[in-house]
């Protein structure tokens, strides 16, 4: 019984962020939405990038634009920056893993571009980092933050968008993550391409 116990309160514990996530940030999540749809328009793109479980959220975020998300459809410029483990170890143990981020983007990002950063703490010096790369570069930055939003928190300009998950619990912050970029893939498939 014990374990089940256990089982219920981390469903509940999910599900209580999930609803004070959705019910304080659906309008953001309709403006982020709109952040993008011009981008992708103009034939920008997105660059995702993470740590961790973040860096699987950041991929399975840009596998949803490029591939589908609900419907068969054209696919849309998204990257992750993380997937290369080849380009990671190479900028980590050349200029070291603070900028393993940062070098991408100052070599793939352009103005008009978007970067999504997502990490629970918001403290990491590699994302940290490549905010300031895509501020260098004139793209804009949506951030998926958990806590009191760290360091990034910061560095964002007003018109820039941050979902900070106020948790202290990881898999809660994850969660709450992977809900607002479904519900962001659901809206820019929609508003481009309809509903079937």
């Amino acid at each position: 019984m014990e374990l089940e116990e256990r089982i219920i309160s981390h469903f509940h514990s999910t599900m209580d962020t999930c609803a004070q996530t959705i019910e304080h940030y659906t309008p953001m999540i309709a403006e982020a939405s709109e952040l993008i749809l011009p981008c992708l328009v103009s034939e920008g793109k997105i660059l995702c990038a993470g740590n961790g479980a973040s860096a699987a959220i950041a991929a399975q975020f840009s596998a949803q634009l490029l591939n589908r998300f609900r419907h068969d459809r054209p696919g849309l410029p998204c990257s992750v920056l993380n997937a290369s483990s080849a380009v990671m170890t190479g900028i980590a143990h050349d200029s070291g893993y603070a900028e393993v981020y940062a070098r991408q983007i100052q070599a793939l990002g352009h103005a008009g571009d978007i970067l999504l950063v997502i990490s629970t703490g918001g403290r990491d010096a590699s994302l940290v980092q490549a905010i300031q790369a895509a501020h260098d570069r004139d793209m804009q930055v949506i951030a998926l933050t958990g806590r009191d939003g760290g360091n990034m928190t910061a560095l964002l300009r007003p018109e820039e968008i941050e979902f900070c998950i106020a948790s202290d619990d990881d898999p809660c912050i994850h969660m709450a993550h992977t809900l607002i970029l479904h519900s962001l893939a659901d809206l820019i498939e929609f508003q481009l391409f309809g509903a079937e």
